[in-house]
């Protein structure tokens, strides 16, 4: 008992790792972690007191809880038990499979990091970028909903920039939880978006398996109160313009919703930009066959740091207006009553049509529409004279802005089409530049289902 013991030095010092790890698991790591735990629950207290809708408890678990309480449903059990037999391999191989769809999914919300960080950088962006403008708000119809109501807030997908934009309007009403697609799944940005409360979704997945992690996880965070947001288009618009619905996450919610339980009220959102960031990337994938993006991460990342520099430098860099426009909602209560078939389809056909019906009419689409299609060059009273019959005819209650300051307006879209060589200026008239017209119908597709 009392006899030395040699040992080689490599041996001793793992041995002495290993101590300090088991020590700092069992003494030091739960301390910590209560530390930042209570230092998170008091973030979250003084946050709930501005926010129109709480952050609910289901978004604050702990994600290992949350995941064991995903996989262990009882609709994953069956698809695990379902998915073993039809492939042929043992239960436990199919059961990690699931644990590794739900690792995948689950979020990792942080108060801190979504109002202390995202909102932060959300509005530095879009007010760096952008002339913010939330053109229309219904107050009373928002403020309308129940408190008990799940709300989910149903968006047109024009750009990368709608996450970003929708983040900072929405920062006083609650912490909106979105449905990414696997371009956001690369390290770092991944960890940041999963700490936004955002959750990993593979649009293209065939797997019964994954599908099912999937469908129950938006079953609980939906049951839960959890705000939401989503594109029921799917995908970015390729050509500028609004798209049919898809019905995978918007069926989710429909086949888990009961009478009896909590209410899902859809908020319809409609954004539109005098530039879209990706407009290029979007018409070439067009050209393609809407077979991918070839956008370099090296260019998109030089692109927003110029962007900064300029700002930093005082030499504001805008691409002109940035509008987001509320339309009217829909409880799904209300909805399913009047309907005797499958509510999803329907719902997502109505979605999109109260989207459609409150898209902002900016000047930049709108001047898109005054130059497609004519053939000789417009002299400056010509594009005056088109670009004020377009705005003559919609409702009063759009494009206030515009007619409140028509000439304002007209210049700056003037010279955001010239400075991108969309539109040639010469001899005091503009005319189209041959090679830059999909980027003219780009922009007019944006609102020319509004025009009489």
């Amino acid at each position: 008992m009392t006899s030395t013991v040699e040992l080689p030095i490599w041996l001793f010092v793992l041995i002495l790792l290993f101590a300090i790890v088991t020590a700092a698991s069992h003494l030091l790591f739960p301390s910590v972690r209560w530390f930042f735990r209570r230092r998170m629950e008091r973030v979250v207290s003084r946050v709930n007191e501005r926010l129109e809708r709480p952050i609910e408890p289901f978004k604050l678990a702990q994600r290992h809880d949350m995941i064991q309480q995903l996989i262990y449903q009882p609709d994953v059990t069956r698809a695990v038990a379902e998915h073993a037999a039809e492939e042929g391999i043992p239960d436990a191989v199919a059961f990690e499979a699931a644990k590794r769809y739900a690792r995948e999914i689950v979020p990792s919300f942080s108060a801190t990091m979504y109002f202390g960080v995202a909102i932060r950088i959300a509005r530095f962006l879009s007010r760096a970028f952008y002339r913010v403008r939330l053109t229309h708000v219904d107050e009373a119809a928002l403020d309308a909903i129940p408190q008990d109501s799940t709300v989910v807030y149903v968006m047109n997908h024009k750009s990368n920039m709608d996450y970003v934009l929708v983040t900072y309007l929405a920062a006083r009403r609650s912490a909106l939880s979105y449905a990414v697609g696997e371009w956001a799944r690369v390290w770092p940005l991944s960890r940041l978006i999963r700490a936004m409360g955002a959750y990993f979704i593979r649009r293209k997945s065939r797997n019964d398996l994954y599908r099912k992690v999937l469908a129950a996880y938006v079953r609980l965070a939906t049951q839960a109160g959890v705000a939401q947001a989503m594109f029921p288009e799917g995908r970015l618009s390729l050509d500028g313009g609004p798209q049919d619905p898809k019905l995978g996450l918007l069926k989710y919610i429909t086949d888990a919703y009961q009478p009896d339980g909590r209410d899902v009220v859809f908020v319809p959102v409609a954004i539109n930009y005098d530039r879209v960031l990706e407009d290029r990337i979007l018409l070439q994938a067009a050209a393609n066959g809407g077979k991918g993006f070839r956008a370099r991460i090296s260019v998109i990342v030089g692109f927003f740091f110029k962007q900064i520099l300029f700002r930093l430098r005082g030499k504001i860099h805008r691409f002109g207006n940035a509008t987001v426009r509320f339309g009217e909602p829909v409880s799904l209560t209300a909805f399913s009553a009047d309907c005797t078939q499958d509510v999803a389809k329907p719902l997502g056909v109505e979605l999109i049509r109260r989207i459609n019906a409150v898209v902002p009419i900016l000047p930049v689409p709108l001047m898109a529409l005054v130059f497609e299609g004519v053939a000789m060059p417009l002299s400056r009273s010509d594009v005056d004279d088109r670009f004020g019959a377009l705005l003559s005819s919609l409702p009063d209650d759009r494009a206030r802005f515009m007619r409140d300051a028509p000439q304002e307006a007209i210049e700056g879209a003037l010279r955001t089409l010239v400075g991108r060589k969309v539109l040639v200026e010469g001899d005091g008239a503009f005319s189209v530049n041959p090679d830059q017209s999909d980027i003219l119908r780009f922009y007019a597709n944006s609102i020319r289902h509004l025009i009489v």
